[in-house]
């Protein structure tokens, strides 16, 4: 078994869940570095999943599909099987339909269904299960951390589809009530990006040009933006109930 070493010593492991690229990657790399265990996950692309644990000091990978329940549970059982615990669980895997909003028709009953299954209920089930090792995690050191990534898009009316904003802003309410439920054991926040610089969004020009031009920071964010914010809520010892908007300020315009 490999040995964790962080700065004071303990063990300590992360889930992060749609972690072989773009934000999740980055998320899974900054908790690497800063001295954490690390089970990689995705949906597909399990040989990018598989090399990315080799490169990295410790970590496993994990494929499961969140939109099924056993694999779900296989999922956190993997998980704990392989340090023996839990620590923090960051819910970054989720998914998106592009459906303009003035298309009602388009947003069927399948579409919010699918995207509520996995950007909703796979988190809040995900949180259910590592409950128990999340609270043990506060019985040896410190609080256990759930980080949920959200979206601008839960918080302003935008985003890819009407479907997709309702369930951010699901998830951030969520979160607001999980923080309550689980406290003072458990801390749950969430991060809410704006436009993240990823190769999915290379050629969004539009969206480019309004952080470019109105967002304070006049830029969109990097994906190691976001694994900073995710790092500094694991990091607290205090914070809960917060969705930090991490959009370089477009929110104030």
């Amino acid at each position: 078994m490999n040995v964790n070493s962080t700065t004071d010593g303990a063990l300590r492991v992360a889930l992060v869940t749609g972690s072989t690229s773009g934000i999740g990657a980055a998320i899974a790399r900054r908790l690497g570095d800063a001295g954490y265990a690390v089970v990689l996950h995705s949906r597909s692309s399990a040989d990018t999943g598989r090399a990315m644990a080799a490169q990295m000091r410790q970590a496993v990978y994990v494929q499961a599909d969140l939109a099924v329940e056993a694999d779900r549970v296989r999922l956190v059982d993997e998980a704990l099987a392989a340090w023996g615990q839990l620590d923090v669980l960051v819910n970054n895997a989720g998914i998106s339909k592009v459906i303009a909003h003035g298309d009602l028709a388009a947003a069927t009953s399948a579409v919010w269904h699918e995207l509520h299954e996995v950007n909703v209920v796979a988190p809040f089930h995900l949180v259910t299960l590592v409950e128990p090792a999340l609270r043990e995690a506060a019985r040896r050191r410190r609080a256990g951390s759930v980080v949920n990534i959200s979206s601008h898009a839960g918080v302003r009316p935008k985003g890819a589809s009407i479907p997709y904003a309702v369930s951010k802003a699901a998830l951030n309410h969520m979160t607001r009530l999980l923080a309550l439920s689980l406290g003072p054991d458990i801390r749950v926040n969430a991060v809410a990006p704006g436009l993240v610089d990823t190769p999915l969004t290379a050629d969004w020009t539009q969206a480019q040009a309004l952080w470019r031009d109105r967002a304070p920071m006049h830029r969109a964010a990097t994906p190691d933006d976001i694994a900073h914010a995710v790092a500094m809520l694991v990091d607290s010892d205090y914070l809960t109930g917060e969705v930090l908007l991490s959009d370089g300020g477009l929110n104030l315009t």
